[in-house]
């Protein structure tokens, strides 16, 4: 089956970017990419916090943050009255996990495709009150029906706490959180949606969902700088939010106990606002659109070169190919190396998944590069 074809590119997004281009950079969803202007920004505000440090910190800097939080509610459909501003899901599911009261036996259900980090987290949370985690185990392509009856055959009486990927890291799969959030109410346990590939890639406001706990990073697909992301919670979980440490805020209770950390570099949810006007600009809408065909043309040639099956996903900026069995995780680096194409690599019981993504500075001639690229360097990896 030929490629579909590839989207026309958004005249001028490749130069809002500082990548080097000497290199195909197909692992947007790894850690983003922050264009040109929000770096500007950000750098304009490190500035001012070193001009006079005393200013910055003392003199309206929670008005700040509140700006910038209801800034980001408003784009992603939330609540801010009942959000904060975070560095990430991990520090997120962290915060959830001091507020749950865990118990000895009481029971949070992850499935096999729980990001690393959020599975550590649970583990650690487990292993300090003697909580269980209960695994759904899945296929590599679940259908929606197959995860909601894998997340409620995991759950039992003494489930407190489900954690559900929006979309997932590893096997970039767009799973039925909705329909999760409703097992949650069926069984009676709180609902913690991991959507760090959420803001900029889906249009479902986060009100709608109804989940306990929301968390989606800004900074990979809505051009925040990295360490930026909204926690959203139920209205009853607001004033039992405890935050990871107890700082000079924690008197006014959630949101501002768990965004303030005393001396710590806010500069990048103070730029947040620049990155969605510069998503804005470009045309949310018209940037997820060019993803998604993107990357759906980037996996048919690469797939097609390694005589490999495709692995449908529509309406993410993510997707798979199957490298084959025995490659392992460390071709990543030589794939950066040797072809200079940074790619993720993924281990997933016991498949080896290649991981391609498309953004606005990409171009079909860098998932065609790979494409003619990558089965030499696979033969060559299997005879050494």
């Amino acid at each position: 089956m030929a490629a579909p074809e590839p989207p026309e590119p958004i005249p001028g997004a490749r130069l809002l970017f500082s990548l080097d281009p000497a290199v195909a950079y197909l692992n947007h969803g790894a850690f983003g990419a922050v264009p040109i202007g929000v770096q500007r920004a950000q750098q304009r505000l490190r500035d001012e916090m070193d001009n006079n440090p005393a200013k910055f910190f003392a003199q309206g800097l929670t008005d700040r943050l509140a700006h910038v939080r209801r800034h980001l509610a408003a784009f992603l459909g939330a609540d801010p009255d009942r959000s904060a501003l975070v560095d990430n899901v991990t520090t997120g599911i962290a915060v959830a996990l001091n507020s749950l009261d865990l118990k000895p036996g009481d029971e949070i259900v992850t499935t096999d495709h729980v990001y690393g980090a959020v599975d550590l987290a649970v583990a650690e949370a487990c292993r300090r009150t003697g909580a269980v985690n209960r695994v759904a185990r899945l296929p590599l392509a679940p259908s929606d029906d197959e995860v909601v009856a894998a997340v409620r055959g995991a759950c039992s009486p003494r489930t407190k706490l489900i954690v559900v990927d929006w979309i997932t890291s590893v096997t970039a799969r767009l799973f039925p959180v909705a329909r999760v959030v409703g097992v949650g109410r069926e069984v009676g346990a709180a609902v913690f949606v991991d959507a760090a590939h959420a803001p900029g890639q889906l249009a479902t406001p986060v009100a709608d969902l109804g989940a306990d706990f929301w968390v989606g990073n800004v900074h990979k697909w809505a051009f925040a700088a990295r360490g930026t992301a909204l926690l959203t919670v139920a209205p009853a979980w607001r004033d039992r939010m405890r935050p990871i440490a107890v700082s000079w805020d924690q008197p006014d209770g959630f949101p501002a106990s768990v965004e303030f950390g005393g001396v710590r570099d806010y500069t990048a949810w103070l730029s947040a606002p620049t990155a969605l006007f510069t998503l804005r600009t470009l045309g949310v809408v018209r940037v997820r659109e060019h993803n998604e065909r993107l990357v759906r043309f980037g996996q048919r040639v690469v797939a097609d070169a390694l005589g490999a099956p495709v692995l449908d996903q529509p309406g993410i900026a993510m997707r798979l190919v199957a490298l084959p069995d025995g490659t392992g995780t460390a071709i990543r680096q030589r794939i950066s190396e040797e072809l200079g194409i940074e790619v993720a690599v993924n281990q997933w019981r016991e498949r080896t998944l290649l991981r391609i993504s498309a953004q606005v500075y990409n171009r079909a001639e860098d998932y065609e590069r790979l494409a003619a690229k990558l089965p030499a360097l696979l033969k060559g990896s299997s005879r050494t």
